[in-house]
């Protein structure tokens, strides 16, 4: 499951300090089982931002959503950034379909392809 969200940048000073050392702090310390990602982007200026997080599937990115919801973080994030849009990719189960809708998330089902836990060079 690939989860992205993009947003608008209020402050980009205060978010790129509250970014580092508050929010990607807090969620890399919650250790959540199957999350492999949780990643900050910024454009040039720093006004706009994408969060970029990978799982295993659908029920660990409930895990994310869940803890998130319970976080300090949940109410500080608002305080930083708006939110533009949310794109869910993968075989999303019913339950975060119903939760990430209501962030008016588009969703994209897996076709085909591959996700290598390694690199793989030429032989």
């Amino acid at each position: 499951m690939v989860l992205i969200i993009q947003c608008s940048v209020k402050n980009p000073a205060e978010f790129k300090q509250w970014s580092k050392d508050r929010a990607s702090k807090y969620v890399y310390k919650l250790k959540e089982k199957n999350s492999i990602n949780y990643e900050w982007h910024l454009s040039a200026d720093g006004a706009e931002a994408t969060l970029l997080e990978l799982f295993i599937d659908s029920d660990s990115m409930m895990v994310r959503l869940a803890n998130h919801g319970a976080s300090p973080i949940a109410s500080e994030v608002f305080e930083h950034v708006d939110i533009t849009s949310v794109l869910c990719l993968g075989n999303a189960k019913p339950d975060a379909i119903d939760t990430l809708t209501a962030w008016g998330a588009k969703f994209h089902v897996h076709h085909c392809g591959y996700n290598r836990g390694e690199i793989v060079t030429p032989h």
